[in-house]
């Protein structure tokens, strides 16, 4: 993919912006302590920084990353991102749905390998159940119209930020998403701190 160049709000130099395209970027040392000199200039001011997804949490104590930055910026670890936090109940809830006969359970991808109490959505999907991967509440809609003899839930995770757009689909057209073709969906919404 092209990039698209720096965006017209940015203060972040150029340079910085267009620094890793590559696996093998991530792990150089030039350009990691380049970065860490970089925003260590741009600290004018203390600041707190808080990294949602435990993920990059991991990764920034892993690799020493929160040794290279300035006094003045503090790292505050967050509450996990949405697939880490969702509660072990939900995510059996989805199972049981999607074990259901004539039942299509449609969700984002990372969230097919997040453990419930025994299995996790890959595994249901392995022992027969449909489970498909959207990219957006109107796939799940579109798996819908196809398949109008089924019944299609729409296992949504995100933050409070993603409710709107996760059922703003279903609000359109209710009586083509919830009568003729029904769709259902048992979103799970989190509320960081």
């Amino acid at each position: 993919m092209a990039n698209s160049g720096p965006r017209p709000h940015s203060k972040i130099p150029c340079e910085t912006r267009n620094i890793v395209r590559f696996v093998d970027e991530f792990r150089d040392p030039e350009r990691v302590h380049s970065c860490a000199a970089e925003i260590r200039s741009l600290t004018t001011q203390p600041w707190t920084i808080m990294e949602i997804c435990g993920g990059q949490t991991h990764s920034i104590v892993r690799y020493g990353l929160d040794q290279l930055l300035p006094d003045g910026l503090t790292l505050v670890h967050g509450p996990g991102c949405p697939v880490c936090v969702t509660p072990v109940e939900m995510i059996n809830k989805a199972i049981d749905i999607a074990s259901q006969p004539d039942v299509i359970l449609c969700s984002y991808g990372d969230m097919l390998r997040v453990p419930g109490s025994g299995r996790d959505l890959l595994s249901a999907k392995a022992l027969g159940a449909d489970i498909r991967i959207v990219y957006s509440p109107l796939d799940a809609i579109k798996t819908a119209r196809a398949n109008p003899g089924k019944q299609v839930a729409f296992f949504a995770v995100g933050f409070e930020t993603t409710a709107l757009p996760m059922a703003c689909p279903s609000c359109r057209q209710p009586e083509r998403v919830w009568g003729i073709t029904p769709c259902s969906p048992p979103m799970c919404a989190c509320l960081p701190p």
